[in-house]
């Protein structure tokens, strides 16, 4: 069993998510420095692990983080004696790989625009009853699960109030998903009775709606596509299955068919032209990355690459922006 160094880690900025221009998180949300011990409470403090992305412990009994992804990462769980994994992610849980570490697997999903009042009293109760440790996690462990473990553990009371938002600066959450944000602003200790009279099943999965599971394949093609970008637009050498053409391909298709459906047909027409453009800049990139692909093709990759793929990312930064971020406060 390989160690696991846990250190307190002590972010006063975080350049090139946290701008000037964006909304801050307090100064005095920030997590404790130092090694020695306060009279405060240690967390929040980042856990270097090899197979966990953006893990942080934010109490004995909870951490949050990334995806765990094969069974290199359940059984890094299992060595963390972590009892219970939740996913906070639209994803189905891979519940037979957990099963085999002895990991229980919860699924109460969320979106970027903040977690709703019912899930908040779920998330405490599940943090309270469940066995513990507890994994909570989204896909990349620095937006959702961040969140959903800072309303955990503070309203469960396992975690002071002036903690939540050093949780979200910690795992670098970005201040643009404001609905995030207020949701572990708002966060208060549930009074215990409360908790204890709450009836809730905790399923493994359950389903979600039909646009939050077209975003999560949208998500995890795109990612792919970032390995491909970072490997020079050629096939990642750690992931030889991606065929990066391929890969743009999938992208489209999954633009089109969320075009198709009738939620795209009732949403603003800015809505439809962000996703119109981005299908059309997928398009592009599926075209070109076949051209230069092709046996003959010795050179270096077009810079068309980068320009469409910067395109799509800022559609969809501005989609999330504009539409899938707003809080719920405001909706």
């Amino acid at each position: 069993m390989h160690r696991l160094v846990l250190i307190i880690a002590f972010q006063t900025s975080l350049v090139g998510c946290w701008r000037s221009d964006a909304p801050q998180i307090p100064a005095k949300a920030q997590a404790d420095s130092g090694e020695t011990k306060t009279a405060t409470t240690p967390w929040p403090r980042r856990i270097f692990a090899d197979h966990l992305p953006n893990a942080i412990q934010l109490h004995t009994k909870v951490i949050s983080g990334g995806l765990p992804h094969g069974d290199a990462a359940f059984r890094e769980l299992e060595e963390l004696g972590v009892k219970t994994v939740i996913s906070v992610d639209g994803a189905r849980p891979d519940v037979t790989t957990a099963a085999k570490y002895g990991l229980r697997y919860v699924h109460l999903p969320h979106g970027y625009d903040g977690v709703p009042e019912e899930r908040v009293k779920q998330l405490a109760k599940a943090v309270r009853r469940l066995d513990g440790p507890i994994y909570i996690h989204c896909h990349h462990g620095k937006h959702r699960s961040p969140a959903a473990a800072s309303v955990a553990t503070v309203s469960a009371g396992l975690l002071p109030k002036s903690k939540s938002l050093a949780v979200l600066e910690l795992a670098g959450t970005s201040p643009h998903y404001r609905g995030l944000v207020e949701s572990a602003q708002n966060a208060t200790p549930l009074e215990e009775a409360l908790l204890d009279e709450f009836e809730v099943e905790f399923r493994e999965s359950v389903a979600v709606p039909p646009l939050a599971e077209a975003m999560v394949t949208i998500e995890r093609t795109h990612d792919n596509l970032k390995a491909v970008m970072a490997a020079d637009w050629r096939t990642p050498p750690n992931h030889p299955d991606i065929d990066p053409a391929h890969e743009a391909l999938l992208l489209r298709e999954h633009f089109t068919e969320l075009l198709r459906t009738d939620h795209t047909a009732d949403q603003q027409p800015a809505y439809q032209q962000l996703l119109i453009d981005s299908e059309v800049a997928a398009r592009q990139l599926e075209t070109t990355l076949r051209g230069w692909q092709s046996p003959a093709a010795e050179t270096e990759p077009p810079a068309l690459l980068s320009h469409l793929a910067d395109r799509i990312d800022r559609n969809c930064r501005a989609c999330h922006q504009r539409f899938r971020d707003v809080p719920l406060s405001e909706k």
